[in-house]
């Protein structure tokens, strides 16, 4: 009896196949010895493997999206996976198979579905139902690309309000210059001795 979990994303599904370890007091509905997993992308072939493919697969999309990310040459070449930029918008996969005489698959895919599988991978990190050894690679990398992405949003967050606050100031000052009409002295004088 293997458990199966699934996590998607708009048109990405990534299955998980697997046992719980009952020699570490497991829960029946977790999985922590994985025997297969499979990564479906709408109108793409299946993609499929055991445990040793999941972890090298998974630091190709990382540290590939994290080079997009920084505006680096977004290219990462493995045994297992290429990954390299046709342009903007579109990315080339080349899955090889670890068995001989098996021709590597070649995907096109856009930053959606870029986007949608990183997002299954992220589902399954975060999973407390599926233990899997994480490699030193994957874990800073997704340490670093949060903690940039943070500290933006943090930076963005702590120079908006003052910035809105003083076009705020300057604008509802400016509106006063159309508004005042000075008085001359001759005025001022009649108006204090009428």
């Amino acid at each position: 009896m293997q458990n199966k979990l699934s996590f998607h994303q708009s048109s990405v599904s990534l299955e998980i196949i697997g046992l719980p370890d009952y020699s570490n007091n497991e829960n029946k509905d977790q999985i922590s010895i994985i025997s297969q997993w499979k990564l479906n992308i709408i109108d793409k072939p299946l993609i499929e493997g055991k445990i040793e493919h999941l972890g090298p697969i998974m630091n190709a999309f990382y540290i590939y999206s994290n080079l997009l990310i920084k505006n680096k040459i977004p290219l990462y070449e493995s045994k297992l996976i290429d990954i390299k930029a046709e342009n903007l918008h579109l990315h080339n996969i080349v899955l090889k198979s670890s068995k001989p005489n098996v021709k590597p698959l070649i995907l096109k895919i856009g930053n959606s579905l870029l986007s949608d599988t990183i997002n299954c991978f992220d589902q399954l990190n975060e999973s407390p139902q599926v233990i899997i050894k994480k490699t030193e690679v994957t874990n800073n990398i997704t340490k670093n690309l949060r903690f940039g992405l943070n500290n933006k949003v943090k930076f963005f967050n702590f120079i908006m309000p003052p910035f809105i606050a003083i076009c705020s100031l300057i604008l509802f000052s400016s509106s006063f210059i159309y508004f005042y009409y000075p008085v001359e002295n001759k005025d001022k004088k009649e108006l204090i001795n009428p």
